[in-house]
């Protein structure tokens, strides 16, 4: 049985399959896509929530030196890129890292990679659909039409958020209440969420609070898609000019307004402030991966998909970089953890119309993320019930619009009803270990047929370069730079030392009494202060580092309330201590095989960024793969055409 579940396609079974390309109806998919297109197509998924909303945070974290993220990131992707490339070259089908990994690994491999893609198609779009949810209703906020009597439109919280962010809003206030922080010195998120909850229609007990917003996005975009790829080609080119033209804009007037003092310092939180936004910065650039779904649709893939990802790499690199120079020249770093930081900046330095300008195409922009990702699930579906993985009807074509329409109609429920009820950071994180789970693996298939005499070539291939000195001298490099520089970090890693919680976790995590009695030792702290203190949270939040530590050391709440240490602590290191495994593996294969650089390169990369989601994102995606292998064996592995094949 082991071995069927490794079965491998071969490229030629492919090619020779997908040169027939209809299906049960005699329906085929129209080839309209240009390289231009496919440019377009990439810019339109990655130019999106990252540069309207998330860098915001990320920057907030890791000040002006969240451009080395980006530049990071956007290498990561650029590696991975090379692997899809070549693959996109040698299997121009729309199968995507799903084939890819079929021609690899084999069918239970691609099952999983197909598996996983759902997740990353689906959770992206419930991301970008919240995100373009939040833009919509700040414009609705903000609009002004005197003439017409028109105020301000303000739909009810409850009406334009998710039900997670709502409770878990209701449940830090009552905590921070409890602790003595007064309603009106809670954050305005943590004010919004806790009405929601309060306001929200209630039946039977329970609170009814649903994103409408995003529900009404995903029904606009899943009609558009369904109707044809011409239709949502012509769309994405459209808004991919609006929102270029107006990150131009914003680009030209705002170097006018950078004072470099904000500049300094560069990395205010060093690398670790940095690397906290590795997710945000990640989720920006996913998307890339979605223009190889489009394959059979390209009038030369072979050529036009290699070309395509890697402009739409370039291009929006650039982008992103002067876009937070922009950002952290205009306001300090720490004023920018916002959910809209471009309109945000430019109500700082009192430019409201081109705020209004930016609101306005962040919906144009987040949409079209919308529509390439809504767009890349159903093909997926559509090679996998080729494959006989899943039901026919998921690769049925409709008969005029020469889309996969079934599939398309499904993704549009599979997104629409968690975005009602999903809260932004659970389904940003889920994303991106999903997507880089699919790059390790495209990346590890490159290097897996590096050798292999019996596959047949595309026209592009990733330059080799020999990795068999080049990795040891970098892994040894990398070992001797953590015990230089970061010898306290490294030290506290290997020997889990236990670790203070921080002040706002403390705080929620106390009962009645525990809070009293951390009351009582601020108050004696401070006895000579003609101010009491009321407010715990915000007190210890104001502590420097070593006083805070030396305070809580000293009190006598117990010592589990204290610090994280132990198995509570070492949990979240398992996915370091995985990535740290898997590259002693691949430095035996360097070393052995003389494997080529660049997909070493993007697999660690990639990896690496995977370690840095925390325990949590990997429990949460291991779920949702153990799901996946049993809806495989109880339809796939039964109903699989290479089985059948072979019987």
């Amino acid at each position: 049985m082991l071995k069927k579940l490794f079965r491998k396609k071969t490229v030629a079974e492919i090619l020779e399959g997908a040169a027939d390309r209809h299906d049960d109806q005699g329906t085929a998919l129209h080839r309209t896509l240009t390289v231009r297109d496919l440019t377009s197509f990439g810019i339109a998924a990655i130019i999106g929530a990252g540069i309207f909303s998330t860098i915001g945070k990320a920057s907030a974290d890791g000040g002006p030196a969240v451009i080395f993220l980006f530049i990071f990131t956007a290498v990561a992707c650029s590696f991975a890129a090379f692997a899809y490339a070549e693959f996109a070259s040698m299997v121009p089908v729309s199968g995507s890292a799903y084939t890819y990994s079929y021609v690899a690994f084999g069918e239970i491999v691609a099952w999983i990679i197909g598996w996983s893609l759902i997740m990353e198609y689906a959770v992206g779009n419930i991301t970008v659909a919240i995100s373009w949810s939040d833009y919509f209703t700040g414009l609705l906020s903000s609009l002004r039409i005197p003439f017409l009597g028109i105020d301000g439109i303000n739909l009810p919280d409850w009406m334009t958020m998710d039900y997670l962010t709502a409770f878990n809003g209701h449940l830090q206030t009552e905590s921070l209440l409890k602790a003595g922080k007064s309603y009106a010195d809670l954050d305005e998120a943590t004010r919004l969420a806790n009405n929601a909850w309060l306001t929200a229609p209630q039946i039977s007990g329970f609170h009814f609070v649903a994103d409408l917003p995003a529900l009404g996005i995903i029904i606009f975009i899943t009609w558009l898609v369904y109707r044809g790829m011409r239709e949502s080609r012509n769309a994405s080119n459209a808004m991919v000019v609006v929102k270029l033209a107006v990150i131009l804009l914003v680009l030209a007037v705002g170097i006018f307004y950078v004072d470099v003092d904000n500049w300094n310092p560069f990395a205010p939180n060093g690398i670790s402030g940095v690397l906290k936004g590795v997710s945000a910065v990640f989720f920006a650039y996913i998307g890339f991966d979605a223009i190889s779904t489009t394959a059979e649709e390209c009038k030369n893939p072979q050529r036009d998909l290699p070309r395509g990802m890697m402009w739409a790499i370039v291009i929006c690199t650039v982008i992103y970089i002067a876009i937070a120079l922009v950002l952290t020249g205009i306001v300090r770093y720490d004023r920018l953890a916002v959910g809209d930081p471009l309109a945000f900046v430019f109500e700082q330095i009192d430019l409201r119309l081109l705020s209004g300008v930016i609101a306005v195409s962040a919906i144009f922009a987040m949409a079209s993320v919308l529509l390439v990702f809504q767009m890349g699930q159903p093909r997926i579906w559509m090679s996998m019930s080729r494959d006989g993985l899943l039901p026919k009807s998921f690769s049925r074509l409709h008969p005029i619009y020469k889309t996969p329409s079934f599939s398309t109609i499904v993704v549009g429920f599979v997104v629409a009803v968690p975005s009602l009820f999903l809260n932004l950071t659970t389904v940003t994180d889920l994303c991106s270990i999903g997507t880089l789970f699919a790059f390790v693996l495209v990346c590890a298939g490159v290097l897996v047929l590096q050798n292999r005499t019996d596959v047949q070539r595309g026209k592009f291939r990733t330059p080799y370069i020999n990795s068999r000195y080049i990795a040891p001298i970098g892994f040894i490099a990398a070992i001797i730079s953590a015990g230089m520089f970061f010898k306290a970090e490294a030290s506290s890693f290997l020997f889990n030392t236990p670790k203070i919680k921080d002040p706002t976790t403390l705080i929620t995590s106390l009962d009645g009494s525990e809070l009293e009695l951390l009351g009582r030792e601020i108050s004696n702290k401070t006895a000579a202060s003609s101010t009491p203190i009321t407010d715990l949270e915000a007190y210890l939040s104001a502590q420097s580092l070593d006083q805070y530590e030396k305070f809580v050391a000293g009190s006598a709440l117990s010592y589990e309330k204290k610090y994280e240490y132990g198995w509570t602590l070492f949990k979240h290191k398992i996915p370091t201590w995985i990535f740290l495994s898997i590259c002693l593996i691949v430095l035996y294969y360097c070393i052995k095989e003389q494997l080529s650089l660049i997909p070493v390169l993007g697999l660690l990369s990639c990896l690496y960024m995977m370690s840095e989601l925390g325990i949590s994102n990997w429990i949460g995606f291991g779920v949702w793969l153990v799901v996946g292998l049993v809806v495989y064996f109880l339809y796939g592995y039964k109903h699989s055409k290479l089985r059948r094949a072979e019987t």
